[in-house]
């Protein structure tokens, strides 16, 4: 019988050095990842987006592009424009002829664009997963698991490039079912920016017809 519980306790210590070897080397790359992004004046990044839930049926498919420079962020997603400034953010939805302008979400849970190279610094419980081959690229990828188990997030894959040190996938899934995945398709930094760039012109959409909404 003792010899039984010593033998527990073994197996039951060496499972948790792993763990927490597992956990240190994700963290670190994380640190990485994270160290590599803060280093850049700006990025801009071209992805394509696949939501998927079967049990509901759904699976939409599209493609977009950001460029992100410190807070500040332009979003092109679904044929709508997401523009925040540092203040205000403003969704332009060109269907509708609408623009919404609100305050920011500040809310954790919610990867906002400008968030969305950081956001795992902070809420998250790290897992080393798998290592993947993709067209030549060493592809590791890192579980996180928020700390909040109020979220309705379950878990997130990042997939990092091994050699750059860039996310090159987020596996998000829900505890709904429903998996949100983001490719990187190009990733591109310290790209010459025109000084507008991160400027609304409210006017310009008045002068257009466009329905204001302020929230």
């Amino acid at each position: 019988m003792i010899k039984k519980q010593i033998l527990f306790i073994l197996l039951f210590s060496i499972g948790l050095f792993s763990f927490a070897q597992s956990s240190s080397k994700a963290e670190a790359l994380l640190d990485e990842v994270y160290n590599k992004v803060k280093g850049y004046d700006n990025i801009y990044i071209d992805f394509s987006s696949t939501l998927e839930n079967t049990e509901a049926d759904l699976k939409q498919e599209t493609n977009g592009n950001v460029t992100l420079s410190g807070e500040k962020y332009l979003l092109n997603y679904f044929g709508a424009k997401q523009l925040y400034d540092g203040n205000k953010v403003y969704t332009v939805v060109p269907e509708n002829e609408e623009v919404t302008i609100e305050d920011v979400n500040e809310d954790e849970n919610n990867v906002s664009p400008s968030k969305m190279l950081t956001f795992y610094k902070t809420g998250h419980n790290y897992q080393w997963d798998i290592l993947q081959n993709v067209g030549g690229r060493k592809i590791q990828y890192v579980k996180l698991i928020p700390i909040d188990s109020n979220t309705e997030i379950k878990s997130v894959l990042l997939g990092i490039d091994s050699q750059t040190k860039h996310i090159y996938k987020l596996i998000q899934t829900g505890n709904n079912g429903t998996k949100t995945t983001i490719t990187v398709n190009s990733f591109k930094t310290n790209q010459p920016l025109s000084s507008g760039l991160f400027t609304f012109n409210e006017k310009k959409y008045e002068d257009e017809g466009y329905y204001i909404i302020r929230n």
